[in-house]
């Protein structure tokens, strides 16, 4: 498909046309050359060219160039550059845009989907294991003094956690609901925290 194609014309008044334009003119050299030819051409008095928002803005004397000559004259030079080669995306980018499109099709998966929420849990039991490592060692001391009974209160607090973590649906779902029918799922998280706050305790 020919790049002259996809500028698509999205303002005309008096004088002064504006046009979106595809990935590839926006790119540094050939939004460069683009604007430069463009502004060499009779009748055209600025041209501003916004990479970013990929917009090309013309104004021109429509004494001097009408708007049909301006569109015939950027085709030409549309078609001048494309034909050296500026328009085509390297291969770093094509690669690159390759592997994002993969990356998202696998995201759509079932093993996209069952891996990103393994990750999340994951990220979030660690983000809380730091937070009661800072909370829980009771400072370079405890460490240094205790360092079996520090390291397993750490890794005690991280157990806790990822139990709590795993079973909080249920937790805000069912046993709430319904904790008689769960007594027996209500004792053994009341005797966890026991064990943990006589864990804690000081000899």
């Amino acid at each position: 498909m020919a790049i002259q194609k996809q500028f698509l014309l999205r303002y005309r008044g008096d004088g002064h046309v504006r046009f979106q334009l595809p990935e590839p003119a926006c790119q540094a050299e050939p939004a460069r050359q683009l604007a430069a030819k463009l502004v060499e051409l009779d009748g055209v008095r600025s041209v501003h060219l916004y990479r970013s928002q990929r917009k090309l803005s013309i104004r021109y004397h429509e004494s001097v160039c009408g708007f049909n000559q301006l569109a015939v004259r950027l085709a030409r030079i549309v078609a001048e550059l494309e034909q050296q080669g500026l328009f085509e995306t390297p291969l770093a980018d094509k690669a690159k845009k390759s592997m994002l499109n993969i990356g998202q099709r696998l995201r759509k998966t079932h093993v996209g989907g069952w891996f990103r929420e393994k990750y999340q849990a994951g990220r979030e039991t660690l983000q809380a294991a730091k937070i009661v490592g800072k909370l829980g060692v009771k400072g370079p001391k405890a460490l240094i003094k205790d360092p079996e009974k520090a390291t397993i209160d750490f890794l005690n607090d991280v157990l806790v956690l990822y139990l709590i973590k795993t079973h909080w649906t249920r937790i805000t779902q069912e046993w709430l609901v319904r904790p008689f029918v769960y007594r027996y799922e209500w004792m053994a998280l009341f005797y966890m925290f026991f064990l943990l706050v006589r864990s804690r305790r000081p000899k």
